[in-house]
């Protein structure tokens, strides 16, 4: 897709957050005193947007210890392999998503199974559990299973400070409920349950800074521009209505056979 793979201007989005990705596709760089946490890698033909985005930002890409991921399409992992060759950092994925990463390859339990193609297969990767804290040296970023867009979706939330302004920062997977032409979302009770739990979990975060890993889904760069607020405390209340609502629809369309 057109800039998936293109670098986008490095930025500093709040206190110790930057945003290293590329014009379509976010990557998160969250940096502590004792090493930098990275958040998604793009596609296959990212990292080297993703490292020169560092570099440009006064960091190097060693300084990143761990790589966490949201989910495991090859639009938002792609990079990850090649991120851990560079960087030596493992990589932190919910179980689900971390056999994916393992294999390259997701499995008919993702409802967009055969629609993304395979993505490198990533070495090290570290399984994790939702509610479970990273913590590297003074950073500490919390772990939320938001299953529903892929079973091994992971959002993340972290709190960040300038000076005596602090925020809580929600990086929240996609909710989109999209698929291949085979998978019904309704034949599927117990997977749009945990989707629903999901809607209420996001609402739930602590969130007064909305970050996405398709920039478009909470026009991220107009409001890193100034031209929208970066900062709203209802954004991830607002992120999961219309999620909800876009299922909802989903789900209608399926009983009236108008999609997948």
């Amino acid at each position: 897709m057109d800039g998936w793979s293109d670098r986008a201007p490095p930025r500093k989005i709040f206190g110790n957050t930057y945003y290293v990705g590329t014009c379509g596709i976010s990557s998160i760089l969250i940096v502590g005193k004792q090493g930098a946490i990275l958040i998604d890698g793009a596609t296959d033909k990212a990292p080297a947007a993703i490292e020169a985005n560092i570099r440009a930002l006064g960091f190097k890409p060693g300084d990143v210890k761990l790589i966490l991921s949201t989910h495991d399409h090859n639009d938002h992992a792609g990079g990850l392999a090649q991120l851990q060759r560079d960087t030596g950092a493992p990589v932190l994925a919910r179980a689900p998503a971390a056999a994916t990463l393992r294999r390259g390859s997701s499995d008919r339990s993702d409802p967009q199974f055969g629609e993304l193609g395979k993505l490198p297969r990533v070495a090290r990767v570290r399984v994790i559990a939702d509610g479970q804290t990273v913590r590297l040296g003074d950073l500490k970023l919390v772990a939320h299973a938001t299953p529903g867009h892929t079973p091994g979706s992971t959002s993340w939330t972290w709190r960040s400070c300038e000076g005596e302004h602090c925020a809580d920062i929600a990086y929240v997977d996609s909710l989109t409920a999209i698929s291949n032409k085979q998978y019904r979302f309704g034949d599927h009770p117990a997977y749009v349950a945990a989707f629903r739990r999901t809607l209420d979990t996001v609402a739930s975060l602590p969130c007064d800074l909305l970050l996405t890993p398709h920039p478009t889904a909470s026009d991220m760069f107009a409001r890193f521009a100034g031209t929208r607020p970066l900062i709203d405390a209802d954004a991830c209340k607002a992120y999961s209505r219309h999620a909800g609502e876009a299922l909802q629809q989903r789900l209608t369309d399926e009983t009236n056979g108008k999609a997948p």
